[in-house]
């Protein structure tokens, strides 16, 4: 169903709107269900027949009206309206913001159909090609806006990808540069290797004999001393035989050497371990075995050295008496002797020579100050603890947490004894100044003494009540100072294994003790970093020194016994000059500093580190 009209009130214009009614399917119309009445029925009669033609009349007029539903409904969607022509010269003066323009026009225009001047027949619409017109004309400025934005993004990306290819092909090129680069080092290197491989037997060829000549030297001058010993010995005897004179000349026992049992001493011990075995009685027990009970002796047992001796360095001590200035030592020199921390030091008794020991279970001898390395042990099963000289520097003993204690021959170049009793870590071990007797501390709370050439352990002392740290003998004396985590330092007489004297002041586990060298002043230090001076003859101690509050690994006298050298856990070593009270820090090391020895003449100071180096102080 179409109409149209056109209509110009006084309200204002109309415009023409054709409207398309589209066409509904028979299928969408819903039918009224008519409830079935049961009491219809068809009477003969005027009744009936006016009911029947009603009804036909009914269904004709429904049938009517869904057939003009199909009619309308056969339309597609409505049009577009047409624009009029004052619509239209508005709408374009307010696009192009002619507002003035749009004022007057508007004035002037309602104006005149106000006056009836203007019919709307006359003014008709805009033509729809027009109007399409226009529209295309906005579409094409609009592309034409987005396609210069894009222009201007194409160049922008065009000259950014000019600038990548062009540092692409630079680093092409340094790639490739860098490449032949590696591939002539690669060549070199080969070539070197080719080379040096062709030098390397004869440099292992020349260290193995640099390494013989200088252990043929050290060897040599050791026993051209004990030549002289000899020699020197064997004059006064003559000298006195010729005199007359009947005194008796103390045997020197420095270089006394640790002399093997013979086959058929050896097969009677064996034999004689065999028999305790056989009564399940373990040979090494001393509670059980009546050879090794308190007043029974081997054969080959040691006797202790007279205790009236006269220490014959002391002569060396005096001769360096200059006091000690501010800051007198100076760094020198810096060795890396081992992989990992160095855990104490030895000082050869009349060479500069320092055996280095270590966590890595090894123990290196070095010549100092040049650093040559001499000799190198390897036996110990765990970390090594401690080191000490034979009084003729021709052997080495270590301790070591693998709870034994091994004798070191340098002329055969390995381990002639290994001694086991202690159950737990050994720490600390010192040789007796004549040579036949160790001492050795550990962990197990007790000490211990050992005779070298019987080769077993003469007695045990006890009566430290916690781990005994540091042991030392007092030079030409059977008297043993210990220093122990309970607090306490101790004296005893190595011959009878009994504590003669207890040091009481300290607030802190004691990690090392020792002696001056005159033996009547003994000084101590604990894991606080307080260092103790006591007098040996009073049992008092006379004064404190608070070096912490980092721990003291190791304290000692100089020879002439004005300095005290500590190493400390904060990485440095600090000196103390006795009489001035002046306190001072060497800084050298990158870890903790764990031991500490002056030279003979006090002229160098060695230090050794957990960092794994030697530090030579002068």
């Amino acid at each position: 169903m179409e109409g149209e009209a056109a209509v110009a009130g006084a309200e204002g214009p109309f415009c023409l709107q054709q409207v398309t009614i589209t066409e509904d399917s028979e299928d969408d119309y819903q039918y009224e269900e008519v409830p079935a009445d049961d009491d219809f029925s068809l009477v003969e009669g005027d009744e009936d027949l006016v009911k029947a033609l009603q009804t036909i009349q009914e269904q004709a007029e429904d049938a009517q009206i869904i057939a003009q539903r199909s009619v309308l409904t056969s339309k597609h969607s409505v049009s577009e309206i047409p624009e009029v022509v004052d619509d239209f010269l508005c709408n374009f003066l307010v696009r192009m913001g002619m507002v003035r323009t749009l004022d007057c026009f508007q004035t002037e225009w309602y104006e005149l159909m106000q006056k009836g001047a203007i019919e709307r027949k006359d003014i008709g619409f805009v033509p729809d090609m027009y109007t399409y017109n226009q529209h295309l004309e906005m579409e094409k400025r609009r592309l034409k806006k987005e396609l210069e934005n894009y222009k201007l993004a194409a160049s922008k990306a065009k000259e950014a990808l000019q600038k990548i290819q062009k540092e692409r092909d630079f680093h092409r090129m340094n790639h490739k540069r860098v490449v032949q680069e590696k591939n002539r080092l690669i060549s070199d290197i080969k070539r070197l290797k080719a080379h040096y491989a062709s030098y390397e037997p004869m440099l292992k060829q020349l260290t193995e004999k640099y390494q013989t000549i200088l252990r043929q030297k050290m060897l040599t001058s050791l026993e051209r001393d004990r030549a002289v010993g000899q020699v020197t010995g064997l004059q006064a005897t003559l000298q006195n035989l010729e005199s007359g004179r009947a005194s008796e000349i103390p045997v020197t026992r420095a270089g006394h050497r640790c002399e093997r049992e013979d086959g058929r001493q050896k097969a009677v011990r064996e034999s004689r371990e065999q028999k305790y075995l056989y009564a399940g009685v373990a040979p090494n027990d001393p509670a059980k075995d009546p050879t090794k009970q308190k007043g029974k002796k081997y054969s080959k047992d040691s006797e202790f050295p007279i205790d009236t001796q006269v220490n014959p360095y002391l002569a060396r001590g005096k001769q360096c008496t200059r006091p000690l200035k501010s800051g007198v030592y100076r760094l020198s020199s810096t060795l890396k002797v081992h992989d990992l921390a160095v855990s104490c030091l030895a000082l050869h008794p009349r060479k500069d020579i320092v055996v280095t020991a270590s966590d890595d279970r090894l123990w290196k001898m070095w010549a100092f100050p040049n650093g040559n390395i001499i000799m190198t042990g390897e036996g110990h099963t765990d970390w090594l603890s401690g080191c000490c000289f034979h009084p003729s520097g021709t052997k080495l003993v270590t301790s070591s947490g693998d709870t034994t204690v091994r004798i070191w021959d340098f002329t055969k170049g390995e381990c002639i004894l290994t001694l086991e009793g202690h159950s737990r870590a050994v720490w600390d071990c010192s040789w007796h100044s004549c040579g036949d007797f160790v001492a050795s501390a550990s962990m197990d709370n007790t000490s211990k003494i050992w005779d070298i050439n019987s080769e077993r352990c003469r007695c045990t002392m006890r009566g430290h009540k916690d781990s005994v740290n540091s042991i030392e003998f007092l030079p030409f004396s059977n008297t043993i100072l210990t220093s122990s985590a309970d607090k306490t330092l101790s004296l005893w007489d190595a011959r009878t294994g009994f504590c003669a004297q207890t040091f009481y002041g300290h607030l802190h586990s004691c990690n090392h003790a020792t002696f001056n060298m005159k033996g009547d002043t003994i000084v101590s230090c604990d894991s606080y970093g307080v260092m103790k001076f006591w007098d040996v003859r009073r049992v008092t101690p006379m004064v404190s020194i608070d070096a912490g509050p980092h721990p003291g690994n190791q304290v000692v006298f100089d020879p002439s016994g004005h300095v005290v050298a500590l190493a400390s856990n904060d990485g440095t070593v600090k000196t103390l000059e006795l009489k001035s009270g002046q306190l001072s820090s060497l800084v050298g090391h990158e870890d903790e500093v764990q031991s500490i020895v002056f030279d003979h003449k006090a002229e160098h100071l060695l230090s050794g580190g957990s960092d794994g180096t030697l530090l030579l102080w002068s």
